[in-house]
Protein backbone atom coordinates (compact mmCIF):
# COMPACT_ATOMS: atom_id res chain seq x y z
CA UNK A 1 0.00 0.00 0.00
CA UNK A 2 1.42 3.01 -1.20
CA UNK A 3 2.09 6.17 1.26
CA UNK A 4 -0.06 9.22 1.21
CA UNK A 5 2.08 12.03 1.70
CA UNK A 6 0.93 15.66 2.73
CA UNK A 7 3.28 18.08 1.32
CA UNK A 8 4.02 21.08 3.68
CA UNK A 9 5.52 24.89 2.85
CA UNK A 10 8.47 23.16 4.20
CA UNK A 11 8.67 20.92 1.60
CA UNK A 12 8.07 23.18 -0.79
CA UNK A 13 10.66 25.49 0.13
CA UNK A 14 13.11 22.64 0.11
CA UNK A 15 12.61 21.70 -3.08
CA UNK A 16 12.88 25.11 -4.48
CA UNK A 17 16.52 24.72 -3.35
CA UNK A 18 16.95 22.71 -6.45
CA UNK A 19 16.00 25.84 -9.05
CA UNK A 20 18.43 27.84 -6.51
CA UNK A 21 20.85 25.34 -7.15
CA UNK A 22 20.52 25.09 -11.25
CA UNK A 23 20.33 28.64 -11.88
CA UNK A 24 23.70 29.20 -10.22
CA UNK A 25 25.07 26.44 -12.19
CA UNK A 26 23.81 28.06 -14.78
CA UNK A 27 25.51 31.30 -14.49
CA UNK A 28 29.06 29.66 -13.56
CA UNK A 29 28.62 27.51 -17.17
CA UNK A 30 27.73 30.77 -19.15
CA UNK A 31 30.95 32.25 -17.54
CA UNK A 32 33.12 29.35 -18.55
CA UNK A 33 34.04 28.00 -14.77
CA UNK A 34 32.97 24.36 -16.15
CA UNK A 35 31.37 22.92 -19.73
CA UNK A 36 27.89 21.66 -19.34
CA UNK A 37 25.83 21.92 -22.61
CA UNK A 38 22.65 20.30 -20.49
CA UNK A 39 21.94 22.71 -17.83
CA UNK A 40 20.34 24.95 -20.66
CA UNK A 41 17.63 22.98 -20.38
CA UNK A 42 16.73 22.63 -16.76
CA UNK A 43 17.14 26.37 -16.00
CA UNK A 44 15.96 29.55 -17.67
CA UNK A 45 19.04 32.31 -18.53
CA UNK A 46 19.41 33.97 -15.01
CA UNK A 47 20.70 36.84 -13.54
CA UNK A 48 24.94 37.07 -12.49
CA UNK A 49 25.03 35.44 -9.51
CA UNK A 50 28.00 36.97 -6.97
CA UNK A 51 31.61 35.66 -7.90
CA UNK A 52 32.12 33.90 -4.49
CA UNK A 53 29.15 32.02 -5.40
CA UNK A 54 30.49 31.14 -8.67
CA UNK A 55 33.54 29.28 -7.61
CA UNK A 56 31.75 27.95 -4.61
CA UNK A 57 29.68 25.91 -7.02
CA UNK A 58 32.87 25.29 -9.45
CA UNK A 59 34.33 23.95 -6.31
CA UNK A 60 31.64 21.81 -5.26
CA UNK A 61 31.26 20.24 -8.92
CA UNK A 62 35.06 19.48 -9.52
CA UNK A 63 35.26 18.10 -6.38
CA UNK A 64 32.31 15.64 -7.12
CA UNK A 65 34.10 15.17 -10.36
CA UNK A 66 37.49 14.55 -8.75
CA UNK A 67 35.76 11.38 -6.94
CA UNK A 68 33.38 10.13 -9.56
CA UNK A 69 36.67 9.38 -12.06
CA UNK A 70 38.56 7.90 -9.21
CA UNK A 71 35.65 5.21 -8.35
CA UNK A 72 35.35 4.61 -12.37
CA UNK A 73 39.18 4.24 -12.49
CA UNK A 74 38.47 1.34 -10.15
CA UNK A 75 35.45 -0.12 -11.23
CA UNK A 76 35.19 0.17 -14.67
CA UNK A 77 31.65 0.89 -16.36
CA UNK A 78 29.90 -1.77 -14.66
CA UNK A 79 28.65 -0.42 -12.36
CA UNK A 80 26.00 1.46 -10.95
CA UNK A 81 25.57 5.30 -10.14
CA UNK A 82 22.58 6.33 -7.45
CA UNK A 83 22.08 10.15 -7.09
CA UNK A 84 19.75 10.71 -4.17
CA UNK A 85 17.75 13.85 -3.59
CA UNK A 86 19.09 14.08 -7.89
CA UNK A 87 17.22 17.49 -8.75
CA UNK A 88 18.40 18.97 -12.15
CA UNK A 89 21.71 17.54 -11.85
CA UNK A 90 23.06 16.67 -15.38
CA UNK A 91 25.66 13.96 -14.62
CA UNK A 92 23.69 11.28 -16.60
CA UNK A 93 24.10 13.27 -19.81
CA UNK A 94 27.56 14.54 -18.74
CA UNK A 95 28.90 10.77 -18.35
CA UNK A 96 27.05 9.79 -21.63
CA UNK A 97 29.67 12.25 -23.49
CA UNK A 98 32.78 10.63 -22.42
CA UNK A 99 33.38 6.95 -22.10
CA UNK A 100 32.47 6.47 -18.38
CA UNK A 101 28.78 5.90 -18.80
CA UNK A 102 27.53 3.73 -16.51
CA UNK A 103 25.54 -0.08 -16.52
CA UNK A 104 22.76 1.69 -14.53
CA UNK A 105 21.86 5.44 -13.50
CA UNK A 106 19.27 5.75 -10.37
CA UNK A 107 17.91 9.39 -9.48
CA UNK A 108 15.26 9.89 -6.94
CA UNK A 109 14.11 12.99 -5.44
CA UNK A 110 10.87 14.66 -4.46
CA UNK A 111 7.72 13.51 -7.18
CA UNK A 112 7.28 16.85 -7.93
CA UNK A 113 10.42 17.27 -8.88
CA UNK A 114 11.75 13.68 -11.21
CA UNK A 115 8.50 15.42 -12.63
CA UNK A 116 9.54 18.00 -14.01
CA UNK A 117 12.55 16.58 -14.79
CA UNK A 118 10.94 14.22 -17.02
CA UNK A 119 8.73 16.25 -18.65
CA UNK A 120 12.22 18.66 -19.66
CA UNK A 121 14.02 15.63 -20.80
CA UNK A 122 9.98 14.14 -22.61
CA UNK A 123 10.37 17.72 -24.89
CA UNK A 124 13.89 18.40 -25.43
CA UNK A 125 15.58 16.05 -28.19
CA UNK A 126 19.63 16.62 -26.56
CA UNK A 127 18.36 14.64 -23.81
CA UNK A 128 16.15 12.06 -24.38
CA UNK A 129 17.81 10.59 -27.63
CA UNK A 130 20.95 9.82 -25.00
CA UNK A 131 18.20 7.94 -22.62
CA UNK A 132 16.35 6.20 -25.49
CA UNK A 133 16.12 2.25 -25.37
CA UNK A 134 17.46 0.86 -29.27
CA UNK A 135 13.76 0.78 -30.31
CA UNK A 136 14.00 4.65 -29.46
CA UNK A 137 11.28 4.30 -26.56
CA UNK A 138 11.69 5.64 -22.89
CA UNK A 139 8.71 3.99 -20.33
CA UNK A 140 6.71 6.03 -17.53
CA UNK A 141 4.93 3.78 -15.08
CA UNK A 142 3.66 5.55 -12.02
CA UNK A 143 5.20 8.88 -12.83
CA UNK A 144 8.53 7.30 -13.20
CA UNK A 145 11.07 7.13 -16.26
CA UNK A 146 12.36 4.08 -17.23
CA UNK A 147 14.88 3.65 -20.09
CA UNK A 148 17.78 0.63 -21.00
CA UNK A 149 20.43 1.51 -17.79
CA UNK A 150 18.84 5.08 -16.57
CA UNK A 151 15.37 5.81 -13.95
CA UNK A 152 14.19 8.96 -13.16
CA UNK A 153 12.00 8.01 -9.61
CA UNK A 154 10.11 10.22 -7.58
CA UNK A 155 11.01 9.35 -4.26
CA UNK A 156 10.62 10.21 -0.46
CA UNK A 157 13.98 10.01 1.09
CA UNK A 158 12.54 10.03 4.41
CA UNK A 159 10.41 6.91 4.57
CA UNK A 160 13.15 4.25 3.97
CA UNK A 161 10.26 1.25 2.64
CA UNK A 162 9.74 3.27 -0.19
CA UNK A 163 13.35 4.25 -1.03
CA UNK A 164 13.91 0.23 -1.06
CA UNK A 165 10.86 -0.04 -3.44
CA UNK A 166 11.92 2.02 -5.77
CA UNK A 167 15.46 1.07 -5.61
CA UNK A 168 14.22 -2.31 -6.61
CA UNK A 169 12.46 -0.77 -9.40
CA UNK A 170 15.25 1.27 -10.79
CA UNK A 171 17.00 -2.25 -10.74
CA UNK A 172 19.53 -2.07 -8.10
CA UNK A 173 22.19 -4.54 -7.24
CA UNK A 174 25.18 -4.69 -5.36
CA UNK A 175 27.08 -4.16 -7.99
CA UNK A 176 29.59 -1.68 -6.88
CA UNK A 177 27.51 1.68 -6.46
CA UNK A 178 28.26 5.62 -6.37
CA UNK A 179 26.07 6.92 -3.60
CA UNK A 180 25.67 10.75 -4.50
CA UNK A 181 24.19 13.06 -1.80
CA UNK A 182 24.66 16.58 -2.38
CA UNK A 183 22.68 18.90 -0.08
CA UNK A 184 20.16 16.09 0.98
CA UNK A 185 20.64 14.64 4.20
CA UNK A 186 21.08 17.74 6.20
CA UNK A 187 17.07 17.89 5.26
CA UNK A 188 16.19 14.81 6.72
CA UNK A 189 15.48 14.36 10.42
CA UNK A 190 18.72 13.12 12.09
CA UNK A 191 16.72 9.40 12.58
CA UNK A 192 15.55 9.34 9.60
CA UNK A 193 19.15 10.10 8.08
CA UNK A 194 20.21 7.37 9.71
CA UNK A 195 18.34 4.96 8.80
CA UNK A 196 19.17 5.70 5.13
CA UNK A 197 22.54 5.80 5.54
CA UNK A 198 22.49 2.09 7.72
CA UNK A 199 20.32 0.70 4.38
CA UNK A 200 22.90 1.96 2.19
CA UNK A 201 25.96 0.82 3.89
CA UNK A 202 24.23 -2.47 4.60
CA UNK A 203 23.10 -2.78 1.20
CA UNK A 204 26.14 -2.15 -0.57
CA UNK A 205 28.98 -3.73 -0.07
CA UNK A 206 31.03 -2.28 -2.73
CA UNK A 207 30.48 1.10 -2.45
CA UNK A 208 30.90 5.07 -2.11
CA UNK A 209 29.11 7.40 -0.78
CA UNK A 210 29.80 11.40 -1.59
CA UNK A 211 28.66 13.73 1.09
CA UNK A 212 28.14 17.59 0.36
CA UNK A 213 26.21 19.66 2.73
CA UNK A 214 26.75 22.50 5.19
CA UNK A 215 29.18 22.12 8.32
CA UNK A 216 30.57 24.22 10.99
CA UNK A 217 27.44 26.03 11.68
CA UNK A 218 27.95 26.55 15.31
CA UNK A 219 29.95 30.05 15.16
CA UNK A 220 28.76 33.36 13.96
CA UNK A 221 28.71 33.23 10.56
CA UNK A 222 26.66 29.53 10.92
CA UNK A 223 24.01 31.46 12.69
CA UNK A 224 23.46 33.96 9.80
CA UNK A 225 23.28 30.97 7.07
CA UNK A 226 20.73 29.17 9.14
CA UNK A 227 18.78 32.65 9.69
CA UNK A 228 19.02 33.33 5.81
CA UNK A 229 17.43 29.60 5.32
CA UNK A 230 15.01 29.91 8.41
CA UNK A 231 13.72 33.11 6.59
CA UNK A 232 13.12 31.44 3.58
CA UNK A 233 10.97 28.26 5.45
CA UNK A 234 13.93 26.16 5.03
CA UNK A 235 15.08 24.66 8.16
CA UNK A 236 17.75 22.21 8.07
CA UNK A 237 16.38 18.97 10.03
CA UNK A 238 19.68 17.87 10.32
CA UNK A 239 21.57 21.15 11.62
CA UNK A 240 23.05 19.71 15.31
CA UNK A 241 24.49 17.16 12.85
CA UNK A 242 26.22 19.70 10.50
CA UNK A 243 29.86 19.74 12.92
CA UNK A 244 33.22 19.76 12.15
CA UNK A 245 34.08 17.87 8.79
CA UNK A 246 35.87 15.19 11.20
CA UNK A 247 32.94 14.73 13.06
CA UNK A 248 31.03 14.22 9.34
CA UNK A 249 32.94 11.42 8.62
CA UNK A 250 32.65 9.45 12.26
CA UNK A 251 29.06 9.41 11.36
CA UNK A 252 29.64 7.50 8.26
CA UNK A 253 31.89 5.29 10.38
CA UNK A 254 28.54 4.74 12.87
CA UNK A 255 26.33 4.03 10.07
CA UNK A 256 28.26 0.80 8.91
CA UNK A 257 30.83 2.25 6.36
CA UNK A 258 34.29 0.84 6.29
CA UNK A 259 35.83 4.16 6.38
CA UNK A 260 35.37 7.82 5.63
CA UNK A 261 36.94 10.90 5.23
CA UNK A 262 36.07 14.61 5.30
CA UNK A 263 37.37 18.06 4.61
CA UNK A 264 35.96 21.48 4.36
CA UNK A 265 35.50 23.19 0.89
CA UNK A 266 38.81 25.72 1.21
CA UNK A 267 40.77 22.03 1.73
CA UNK A 268 39.43 20.94 -1.46
CA UNK A 269 40.00 24.42 -3.15
CA UNK A 270 43.40 24.43 -2.44
CA UNK A 271 43.69 20.72 -3.61
CA UNK A 272 42.62 21.06 -7.20
CA UNK A 273 45.09 21.30 -9.58
CA UNK A 274 46.74 24.53 -9.41
CA UNK A 275 46.36 25.20 -13.16
CA UNK A 276 42.81 24.45 -12.78
CA UNK A 277 42.63 27.21 -10.04
CA UNK A 278 44.57 29.91 -11.87
CA UNK A 279 42.16 29.45 -14.50
CA UNK A 280 38.89 29.46 -12.42
CA UNK A 281 40.20 33.13 -10.80
CA UNK A 282 41.15 34.58 -13.74
CA UNK A 283 37.61 34.75 -15.12
CA UNK A 284 36.44 36.95 -12.20
CA UNK A 285 37.45 40.34 -9.99
CA UNK A 286 36.97 38.48 -6.45
CA UNK A 287 36.69 41.74 -3.94
CA UNK A 288 35.41 39.70 -0.92
CA UNK A 289 38.27 37.10 -0.37
CA UNK A 290 37.28 36.34 3.25
CA UNK A 291 33.56 35.59 2.35
CA UNK A 292 34.55 33.22 -0.01
CA UNK A 293 36.91 31.82 2.69
CA UNK A 294 34.28 31.98 5.22
CA UNK A 295 31.69 30.14 3.04
CA UNK A 296 34.01 27.06 2.00
CA UNK A 297 35.03 26.76 5.58
CA UNK A 298 30.74 25.99 6.21
CA UNK A 299 31.09 23.07 3.43
CA UNK A 300 32.38 20.05 3.51
CA UNK A 301 33.00 16.72 1.51
CA UNK A 302 32.23 13.49 3.26
CA UNK A 303 33.75 10.31 1.31
CA UNK A 304 32.69 7.23 3.25
CA UNK A 305 33.63 3.95 1.40
CA UNK A 306 33.14 -0.21 1.93
CA UNK A 307 35.35 -2.71 0.51
CA UNK A 308 38.85 -2.65 -0.26
CA UNK A 309 38.39 -1.39 -3.79
CA UNK A 310 37.89 2.18 -1.95
CA UNK A 311 39.98 2.38 0.48
CA UNK A 312 42.61 4.89 -1.11
CA UNK A 313 40.22 7.22 -2.93
CA UNK A 314 41.62 11.27 -1.74
CA UNK A 315 41.36 15.07 -2.52
CA UNK A 316 45.41 14.62 -3.95
CA UNK A 317 45.23 11.28 -5.95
Amino acid sequence: MNNIISWTAEDEAIIATNTDATECKRCAVELGYWKDDYIKFFAKHTDRKAPEINRGYYARVKAMEMFIHQFLERCGTKCQIINLGCGFDTLYWRLKDTTQAVSNFIELDFPSVTAKKCHIIKRNKQLLEKICKEDGEVMIRSGDLHSDGYHLLGCDLRCLGEVRRKLAAGGATDAPALLLAECVLVYLRPDAAAALLQHLAAAFPRCVLLVYEQCNLGDKFGEVMLRNLNARGCALAGERLCRAPAAQAERMRAAGFDAARAWDMEVVWRALPEDDRARVEALEMLDERELLLQLNSHYALTVATRGDLFADLDINA
